[in-house]
């Protein structure tokens, strides 16, 4: 397969899995939950939904500025307009390709800013870092949180009998030692990537305690993460079906949307099914959580979309104004 073939692929994949499942979710309702969808969105609070794409924009302007404190030590004191706008680039051009709006970020600052590629690019690694870990953090407690859940389908597929119980526990510690030991000397190309992931994740984790403004960085890193629970939270409110949903319902449902948003592009057919699919845990009706889930992430993607497609436009404005004065 050539590369250009190759590229293709892995470009259009996520596309046609986004369609693919838009099209199985509605395919699923019956004419009467079609309608259900439909009147939700009709009758749906858009004022809730206004007060989430607020604080969406507050977590874009506390990144922006987080993103200072890792910039600083390098020696560059960027403008905070010029940081604001190259994240909401990010968020635009990741919509269209996938990842690709962390090198535009990089791209723009050195443009408008001479910050050297490499080295803002390697400020972003650092914060994708900090983002992992919080949204790992966030999935413990989902799990915890949906513990009964899990540990219910776990008991009915155990043996009863201690000692075949206590044989598996003995070899899945033996295989999960020796898959350790695999990974640590394996030379597979694979698997020296997830080597280095790793290791990059831990290098990061370093740099953030050792950074002279750590306490702010954390500080923001958690606000960035509470906003977004935030952005979900209030949506709830918008629909009757979805306004009286526990912590649990809720954290699992962030959660669900938030990893399916890495599967397709901007989370285009996979949000909306995530999100159901986790709201279907308790009890919530399918078109009730199809509705919510369209709902959320319309609102998340019009953000998205104008706030970069206005990042777009007054960058090189700001920057020829401000190289004037």
């Amino acid at each position: 397969m050539n590369k250009k073939l190759k590229k293709i692929i892995t470009l259009s994949l996520p596309i046609l899995l986004g369609v693919f499942l838009v099209w199985y979710v509605f395919s699923g309702l019956d004419d009467a939950e079609l309608e259900k969808v439909k009147d939700s969105f009709r009758n749906a609070n858009y004022w809730w939904v206004l007060l989430s794409i607020v604080f969406g924009a507050l977590s874009h302007l506390s990144r922006a500025y987080r993103w200072q404190f890792l910039l600083d030590p390098l020696g560059y004191k960027p403008r905070f307009l010029n940081n604001f706008m190259a994240v909401a680039v990010t968020y635009l051009l990741n919509l269209a390709i996938p990842r690709s709006g962390e090198i535009g970020r990089a791209t723009t600052l050195t443009k408008y800013e001479d910050v050297p590629f490499e080295k803002g690019f390697g400020t972003i690694v650092a914060e994708r870092v900090a983002d992992v870990l919080m949204l790992l953090l966030i999935i413990l407690t989902a799990f915890l949180l949906q513990f009964d859940y899990f540990y219910g389908i776990i008991s009915k597929s155990l043996p009863e009998n201690p000692l075949k119980l206590g044989g598996i526990v003995v070899g899945v510690l033996a295989v999960a030692y020796l898959g350790f030991k695999f990974l640590q000397k394996s030379t597979n190309k694979i698997i020296v990537k997830i080597r280095g992931f790793v290791a990059g994740l831990v290098e990061g984790v370093k740099s953030i305690f050792s950074m002279k403004k750590k306490w702010a960085f954390i500080f923001h890193t958690v606000f960035i993460w509470v906003m977004y629970v935030a952005m979900f939270y209030v949506v709830t409110f918008a629909l009757p079906e979805t306004s009286n949903l526990s912590l649990a319902t809720i954290i699992v449902g962030f959660v669900a949307g938030a990893i399916s948003i890495a599967l397709t592009n901007g989370g285009i057919g996979t949000y909306p099914y995530g999100v159901s699919k986790a709201f279907a845990i308790y009890g919530i009706a399918e078109a009730s959580g199809v509705a919510f889930g369209w709902i959320m992430w319309t609102a998340q993607t019009a953000m998205v979309l104008v706030l970069g497609a206005l990042a777009f436009i007054f960058l090189p404005i700001y920057n020829r104004n401000s190289k004037l004065s």
